[in-house]
């Protein structure tokens, strides 16, 4: 457990696990390294293969931007802004690859464990194709016809890059704790981030205040002057109040840091939802895609209410993003978790329909998940995991969690059919371990999406749960559900391993337990 940042300056000891081979060999001892040890393929025919995707993205990308300012439909017009946005990402996602692959030593990007990198990254741009097209859903538009078929040739091309990625090793060597405090720093933390650490304390950079007494009134006029590419934490201090505005942190914002004055009292609210005219992706009434993005001590909330659909608080595509202690309301669609590697710790988040969802690696520690009473004869679903590809390393792991029914819902809980989560895509993955499930959730615990669509693919797990929903006699009989019992079977699903979070949570201050605990 990194209770503290006393144990948080122990964890950070960390030497970082296997690194791929250089495929440009080494020069003084004449061997000729052509086949990484992160990969199936020799190097030359991967970086070929991630060449040839980029040029595919960058194909589809010529035929939709002409079109970016035609449309006077709201939901196109989102659709086609999501779709760039989206097709960037996975330009970055692969570009990454690329560096990582041919310089592994040198790649900034990353944890320093090269098979998870490629793993995240390559899952992330699986996943992007898909989310451009569900926008257009319930539109006519002419634009999703013709970028259909070069968006499939794209995920086509993307997960052909994955099969040739091995999967990061269970124990992987290399990867240890020390307690010698003369041991110098891994190189991937920052100096800046050091001084954080030994100096036990955060400088703010900027203050925002709605009434007036910051730096900023608006906490995007505070993002939009923060650093871009920043390689050091900048830190945003937002003072108690409501402020209502949607915020969207770019792909360029790195290391952004917002503090607030407690969930209760720091809350960003908005309102965009799908029946209004916004896609999904665009609802959010915070979203962020700058990687390492840390947010602490506030709430994020959608106020469009049941009846509005699809209406998100929280959006992250962030890689190494954390959120500790936040709060994060809404109806259907509350947190999308859409990609890269999150963490949640002590978080509040509340919602009704797939309310957690999303293709990201993601942990919840230690969180209330709480489930709203929403509208009449509607059946609330916590989970919604949209893995596509048994080469993905996405998933959601709840741990230490308490799965509970909000307030509104609570004098009422027999009223609403409550499940755990249904599967959003094919090989969707969702585990409950450690956890207090309440009477809210049905004893059958999971609920199909169509029929018996995916039962057989999907994979979700039980472990050691605790409460009156958690019994297991009466559980779906689905074969890719998981009754489990042996921590062997969960070990993969822990901060340690799931995220990599030996590797990179210690520099954020933020407490957690790398593995199944006590």
């Amino acid at each position: 457990m990194a209770s503290s940042f006393t144990t948080t300056m122990l964890m950070i000891m960390i030497m970082w696990m296997c690194l791929c081979t250089t495929p440009f060999g080494d020069a003084s001892s004449g061997k000729d390294f052509s086949r990484s040890e992160c990969l199936k393929v020799p190097t030359s025919e991967f970086l070929s293969s991630v060449k040839t995707t980029i040029d595919a993205v960058q194909s589809v990308v010529s035929i939709i931007s002409p079109f970016a300012k035609l449309f006077g439909d709201l939901r196109v017009s989102n659709a086609i802004s999501d779709c760039l946005d989206l097709l960037d990402f996975s330009a970055d996602e692969l570009a990454w690859s690329l560096s990582a692959t041919q310089n592994p030593k040198g790649n900034q990007n990353g944890t320093g464990d090269v098979s998870s990198d490629l793993r995240t990254w390559l899952s992330a741009a699986l996943v992007n194709q898909d989310t451009c097209i569900e926008g257009f859903e319930g539109t006519n538009s002419i634009v999703a016809g013709l970028i259909d078929g070069g968006l499939n040739q794209v995920t086509s091309l993307v997960q052909q890059l994955l099969d040739m990625v091995h999967p990061v090793l269970n124990n992987p060597r290399g990867r240890r704790l020390s307690g010698n405090a003369n041991e110098q720093f891994p190189s991937w933390v920052k100096s800046e981030d050091r001084k954080l650490l030994q100096a036990n304390g955060i400088t703010v950079d900027v203050i925002v205040a709605a009434d007036g007494s910051g730096n900023y009134t608006k906490v995007m006029d505070a993002i939009k002057d923060a650093p871009d590419y920043s390689m050091r934490r900048y830190v945003i201090y937002i003072k108690k109040g409501v402020y209502n505005e949607t915020v969207e942190i770019k792909k360029k914002k790195w290391n952004l840091m917002m503090i607030g004055d407690g969930m209760d009292a720091t809350i960003i609210t908005g309102n965009h939802n799908y029946v209004d005219g916004w896609t999904t992706f665009h609802s959010a009434t915070f979203a962020v895609s700058g990687k390492g993005f840390i947010a602490r001590d506030m709430t994020f909330e959608n106020t469009a209410g049941p009846e509005k659909h699809q209406a998100v608080a929280l959006r992250s595509d962030s890689d190494l993003s954390v959120f500790f202690r936040c709060g994060i309301r809404g109806y259907q669609d509350t947190l999308y978790t859409h990609t890269m590697r999150q963490f949640y710790r002590e978080c509040r988040i509340s919602g009704t329909i797939d309310f957690i969802f999303g293709d990201g690696s993601v942990v919840f520690q230690n969180c209330d998940i709480l489930v709203r009473k929403g509208l009449p004869n509607q059946k609330n679903t916590i989970t919604a995991q949209g893995r596509k590809d048994p080469s993905e390393s996405t998933g959601f792991s709840i741990q230490f969690c308490n799965i509970s029914a909000d307030s509104d819902l609570a004098p009422s809980v027999n009223s609403t059919y409550t499940y755990l989560g249904r599967p959003w895509k094919a090989y969707s993955r969702t585990i409950i371990m450690q956890s207090y499930i309440s009477n809210a959730t049905r004893p059958e615990g999971w609920l199909e999406w169509n029929g018996t669509l995916h039962l057989d693919t999907l994979y979700y797990g039980e472990y050691m749960n605790n409460g009156p929903g958690a019994g297991l006699s009466n559980r779906v009989k689905w074969p890719g559900y998981h009754a489990l019992n042996q921590s062997s079977q969960v070990n993969n699903f822990t901060v340690a391993q799931f995220i990599e979070g030996n590797l990179w949570l210690p520099s954020t201050g933020v407490k957690y337990t790398a593995g199944l605990g006590v």
